[in-house]
């Protein structure tokens, strides 16, 4: 009987997979890639487990985190619009990840890489508005129109001229490691006189580490952990350290903007 959500064919495809796979490890080969991806053994409705149920735990987190910074920072905070929209960018994001990862389809496909692209282009308005925003809300402005428009790029040409893996994956990339590299400038200038800036640093350079076990392609663990699986687990603390970094530096700027008022 097929899961709850699941139609009697993809029961079948599900069941011919694992047959071929046996069929493989009986003849002594190694274990097959089904449309680029390895095997997974389902759990209820759950058609990869691990990953599903990774993605929502740092949904989770972002929650709690979320919750947390509004309750400790005020909204006369500079930063507090721009942190809380990034919060509900990202719970959307994992959102998708998490019904992805139950259920892959054409659709969940979809949201799930468009989503995880907004996510990193909203952390380089993010990083905009920190750095050059506050001082020149013009340019933050006009940056956040260029950004719209280049996801609404993306997204078009993906939905409805080809979608293309490879140029996701590269554009995902490309704009990966502008986030990083602006933030990471912006880190090293101002550790020394900001010293909760270190926690924004010791991010960015977990990322980029915990990225690599993406490059780590092998079977999944008792059919169920795979490289993917084990990056969204890794990536749950990442997102916790974040959100308190926006969390003091929110709460700093509110300091420094009342001393100004009084100075006034």
């Amino acid at each position: 009987m097929a899961p709850r959500g699941w139609t009697c064919r993809d029961d079948c495809k599900y069941e011919c997979m694992w047959v071929t796979v046996g069929l493989y490890l009986q003849e002594g080969h190694k274990v097959p890639q089904f449309h680029g991806k390895w095997p997974f053994s389902r759990f209820l409705f759950f058609q990869e487990p691990a990953s599903a149920v990774a993605s929502f735990l740092n949904g989770l987190a972002s929650l709690v985190m979320l919750c947390r910074y509004r309750t400790s920072v005020p909204a006369s905070s500079p930063m507090y619009p721009t942190c809380v929209a990034f919060a509900w960018v990202s719970l959307n994001a994992w959102f998708w990840s998490t019904v992805f990862h139950t259920r892959d389809t054409d659709l969940t496909e979809k949201m799930d890489y468009f989503c995880a692209s907004t996510v990193i282009l909203h952390s380089i308005y993010l990083c905009c508005v920190r750095t050059v925003g506050l001082q020149h809300p013009a340019v933050a402005s006009a940056f956040r129109a260029l950004l719209l428009l280049m996801l609404t790029a993306h997204i078009s040409y993906l939905s409805l001229i080809h979608f293309d893996y490879g140029y996701n994956l590269a554009a995902n990339v490309a704009i990966g490691l502008v986030n990083v590299v602006w933030w990471l400038a912006w880190c090293l200038r101002n550790q020394q006189r900001l010293p909760h800036v270190r926690k924004c640093m010791v991010v960015v350079l977990l990322l980029q580490g915990l990225s690599l076990l993406e490059l780590l392609d092998f079977p999944p663990l008792f059919w169920v952990l795979d490289a993917h699986a084990i990056w969204h687990i890794s990536t749950i603390p990442v997102h916790v350290l974040f959100f308190s970094f926006l969390e003091d530096d929110s709460l700093y700027l509110l300091k420094e903007s009342e001393a100004k008022f009084k100075l006034d």
